[in-house]
């Protein structure tokens, strides 16, 4: 198995990992009450903005932990360039991606169209970030897998 396919495994599972840990962790603290208050739209708002930060900066960690893991436990380089298939690859697993999260942020704002929550519209799309995330992992592992 290469370094590429390794790297979307584990970006793949630290991804699931983290939002499912993040969603456990905030759930309790979901206030009741209304569904339109105010507090409730600081908890969506701090939902979002924090699982971003702590996503990114969760990744960033997990990338330089696993890269020192792969050098040790294989004793090969990791890659320092990426070449015209690894940037087709990247590329084609990005605009996957895209679509996933562009398609969740219409069905966001069709939630609000049609009266639903506000909650609702960002379930939606907190659950689409997630997804287009996933599906950007497996489309870039299924490249690499069978190729372009």
């Amino acid at each position: 198995m290469s370094y590429q396919e390794k790297k979307s495994i584990v970006s793949l599972i630290s991804t699931i990992f983290i939002f499912t840990a993040y969603c456990l962790y905030m759930y309790p603290r979901h206030p009741g009450g209304g569904l339109e208050s105010a507090e409730t739209f600081h908890y969506w708002g701090s939902f979002v903005l924090i699982l971003t930060l702590f996503s990114v900066f969760a990744q960033i960690i997990i990338s330089i932990i696993f890269t020192i893991f792969f050098r040790i436990t294989t004793r090969e380089k990791v890659p320092s360039f990426e070449d015209e298939l690894d940037k087709l690859i990247g590329l084609k697993a990005f605009r996957n991606a895209f679509f996933v999260f562009v398609s969740g942020f219409l069905f966001s704002m069709g939630s609000l169209v049609f009266y639903e929550p506000s909650q609702a519209m960002f379930i939606i799309l907190i659950a689409s970030g997630f997804l287009a995330d996933v599906f950007g992992s497996m489309t870039r592992l299924y490249h690499y897998r069978k190729g372009v």
